[in-house]
């Protein structure tokens, strides 16, 4: 039941890193006015930091997600 929770935590946590990367991508790219050139950050630098900020904390989300999983199962095997 652990291995199950543990996988589905894993994923879902994945998921939710690659959606603040996306998030933070379309942030950049509004700040830049590079695209979806509709709303109010369209055009303003403060958004391309927030979006860049948010990217990074995206992609550390996906690795630590990934990282902790095998981190576990060492520990785990060191014990038996």
């Amino acid at each position: 039941m652990r291995k199950a929770f543990n996988g589905l935590m894993r994923v879902v946590s994945s998921l939710i890193g690659l959606l603040m990367l996306a998030m933070g991508g379309v942030w950049i790219l509004q700040g830049l006015d590079l695209a979806f050139r509709v709303g109010f950050m369209v055009g303003q630098k403060r958004w391309v930091a927030y979006g860049a900020i948010l990217a990074i904390f995206g992609v550390a989300e996906v690795i630590w997600s990934n990282t902790r999983q095998l981190c576990s199962q060492t520990a785990e095997a060191a014990k038996s």
